[in-house]
């Protein structure tokens, strides 16, 4: 259910993202994952965006991660090599986000190495990530809670104050589902409502159309799962 917020973030703030991770404000566009014959298994894991003219031939590869995963070096490694057969002449910047905290050595891995085979890819952990540099731009305004706060509600409620005050009512309703959504990685539910306000959520398209693909990929695990129970207890 986070892949699509925050790939909906990254699509429609590219301007907000592209300061943020690349120390630049330079127009993004979005590039569609199939250039580079990608078939991820979550089509919304991976986020390509292009950078247009005139700025310097740049794709943005960006994956964001709500736990440790060994083979994200590997992947980095294979998805650069793709882009070079297809881009040669264009740089790309790999960055993986890792949403939640994590006490794992994997979420420090930012490079491949195998025999004289070597790849080098970028890490933020959100945790580390100052509170304030969130606040600065729309569209990194939801993920500010995930950043290095002491207490994760008082700064829910500083971002839905922000965004009630600082913003026009189409982004309040698309900043505040989206806000509302990665909050759940560490806030309880009805917490979160009662901060956010309901009636904000209930009237944010956004907010309704994620949490409906989030039930529909619960019920697709709960079919696999049941399945996979049932081949078991066959076997038996």
């Amino acid at each position: 259910m986070y892949d699509p917020v925050c790939k909906y973030l990254v699509e429609n703030f590219s301007d907000d993202f592209a300061s943020w991770l690349l120390g630049e404000s330079i127009s993004l566009s979005t590039l569609d994952p199939s250039e580079l014959s990608l078939e991820p298994i979550r089509a919304d894991a991976i986020i390509l965006l292009e950078s247009t003219p005139p700025a310097n031939p740049t794709i943005l590869h960006i994956e964001f991660q709500t736990r440790p995963d060994p083979q994200i070096p590997f992947r980095m490694l294979d998805y650069w090599v793709r882009k070079y057969r297809r881009y040669p002449d264009k740089q790309l910047r790999q960055i993986v986000i890792y949403l939640t905290p994590s006490q794992s050595d994997l979420v420090y891995q930012s490079r491949f190495h195998q025999d004289r085979t070597s790849h080098e890819f970028e890490v933020v952990r959100l945790w580390e990530q100052p509170f304030e540099t969130f606040l600065q731009s729309p569209g990194l305004l939801p993920f500010a809670v995930l950043s290095r706060v002491a207490n994760p509600a008082t700064a829910l409620e500083q971002v839905a104050a922000q965004v009630r005050n600082t913003l026009e009512p189409p982004a309040q309703k698309s900043i505040g589902a989206s806000t509302a959504i990665l909050a759940g990685l560490l806030l309880e539910e009805s917490l979160i409502q009662r901060i956010i306000g309901m009636d904000l959520l209930e009237q944010s398209s956004v907010y309704q159309s994620i949490k409906q693909k989030g039930v529909q990929e619960g019920r697709q695990e709960g079919r696999q799962e049941g399945r996979q129970e049932g081949r078991q207890e066959g076997r038996q």
